[in-house]
């Protein structure tokens, strides 16, 4: 009896050390690794200097006097600098009537430099990708831009493609949320992301203000990158995706109509952008931390915070708080990457999560030096990071996105590489150079006057 009982209790032991282990080693594999990313950068030929911004304005026919200074305010005071890149058809003087194969084409100027590039990098060969995410919000073609590039790049046959649009500035991590699902039930896989926004086809020639604003603030950009989940590859990989979080406010209509395309009264398609786009965002913003603080910040700070929180409303006694009980994010994070939509919401983002000059550098010098790039913007942020060498092994990596919807997506990478010999476009651009001793903007030098000038004395130029 005691032999059948040893032989039974071993078994069990063995069938719960099988059951441990491939516990553990479905954990191992539902990790999410950035084995690799490469940035967008166009050529020099497509820079908007400041005499090309105000050419291209004046020669927008449906502009009226109010509409032009309007422009010309907005430009000055977007915090973008004069060497950020715009599609050929504007430098060909075609804004106002772009064809489809100029779509086309500065897609394919994108897949050519991101993934060529990444693929020489990262040493992965195009048949070894199992899943191709593409982000494309406005501009939807047949075939899909996915499979235009498993055609291009004679990727395998039984590869799983995804291709997303309409997501708005938020879509890479949408992205990446889309994988990171697919990685927790298939086991060894490498998914491509590529991440870009089409202007070529929805630069607006109209003259409603809400709808003009975008053709100063959006930017050609772009970026692809490679994540895995095999544990073979983790030594190689340069972040670790620890957690995620969407925000998505749809349902209210105010929220949704924010930020949207549309028609103008004379039917002309344009991307609007309304007033209560400042009031959608905080709420989306708000919510989106709700979530993401618990999961990210240590124990101590959520209690000092509760405690500071508690003690303000015992003492409140009906009054007006003077004070509000504010949660330190940097108890949980090392660097923050923000989305540079633009000026104000960088310095809105800075000032909710109490944000030193040093933690926003990274995003003023990309919206100084590429513009919005839309969903590809954090990965131009995280590379300045990376160019300046900021990035050490355990850093902690907050990144945080807003889009059309409305949208605020968030998450937290963790650095398992360092990344100082890592070459990407900032190095190109004299990265020493950054951040210069004062950041003038070229807008504001010729520009800048208009902001005082009588309005029934400007003279649009000839």
């Amino acid at each position: 009896m005691l032999f059948y009982l040893t032989i039974l209790s071993i078994f069990l032991i063995l069938y719960l050390l099988y059951i441990l282990y491939n516990f553990l080693e479905t954990k191992r594999h539902q990790k999410c690794y950035l084995l690799d990313y490469q940035l967008y950068k166009p050529s020099d030929d497509r820079k908007l200097s400041t005499e090309f911004c105000g050419e291209v304005i004046k020669r927008t026919k449906n502009l009226g006097l109010n509409e032009y200074k309007f422009l010309l305010k907005a430009i000055v005071s977007s915090g973008i600098g004069e060497e950020t890149y715009a599609p050929k058809m504007v430098f060909e003087g075609r804004e106002d009537r772009p064809t489809y194969q100029d779509a086309i084409v500065e897609m394919e100027e994108l897949f050519e430099y991101t993934i060529e590039r990444l693929f020489k990098r990262s040493g992965v060969s195009p048949s070894e990708i199992d899943v191709l995410v593409v982000n494309i919000s406005m501009f939807a073609c047949m075939p899909s831009l996915s499979s235009r590039i498993v055609n291009k790049f004679k990727m395998r046959e039984d590869i799983k493609t995804y291709n997303l649009c309409g997501m708005g500035c938020s879509a890479s991590l949408i992205s990446i949320n889309l994988v990171d699902s697919i990685f927790k039930i298939k086991k060894n896989q490498l998914a491509m992301v590529v991440t870009s926004e089409s202007l070529t086809p929805n630069w607006y020639i109209g003259n409603d203000k809400s709808m003009i604003l975008s053709n100063c603030l959006f930017r050609s950009g772009g970026c692809a990158m490679i994540l895995t989940n095999k544990p073979s590859l983790a030594h190689k990989c340069l972040l670790k995706l620890n957690c995620l979080v969407r925000t998505h406010h749809g349902s209210n209509d105010e929220s949704y109509g924010c930020c949207i395309q549309t028609e103008d009264d004379q039917g002309r398609v344009g991307f609007h952008l309304g007033k209560n786009l400042p009031k959608a965002a905080t709420k989306a913003f708000i919510d989106n931390l709700k979530e993401l603080a618990p999961k990210i910040l240590p124990i101590r700070e959520l209690l000092r915070f509760g405690i500071h929180l508690a003690t303000l409303n015992f003492f409140k006694n009906g009054q007006k708080k003077s004070t509000r009980a504010v949660i330190n994010f940097k108890t949980g994070v090392d660097h923050f990457c923000l989305h540079t939509g633009g000026k104000a919401v960088i310095d809105t983002v800075a000032r909710s999560l109490g944000l030193s000059e040093y933690d926003i550098e990274p995003a003023r010098m990309t919206l100084h030096r590429f513009g919005n790039t839309s969903a590809s913007s954090v990965w131009y942020v995280l590379g300045y990071m990376e160019a300046k060498k900021r990035l050490k092994i355990g850093d902690k990596l907050f990144m945080i996105t807003f889009g059309a919807g409305f949208k605020c997506n968030s998450c937290l990478w963790e650095v398992v590489r360092d990344m100082e010999g890592v070459e990407n476009v900032w190095k190109e651009c004299n990265i020493e150079d950054y951040p210069p001793q004062t950041i003038m903007n070229p807008f504001t030098e010729k520009y800048g006057w208009i902001q005082d000038e009588d309005i029934n004395t400007f003279k649009v130029p000839e």
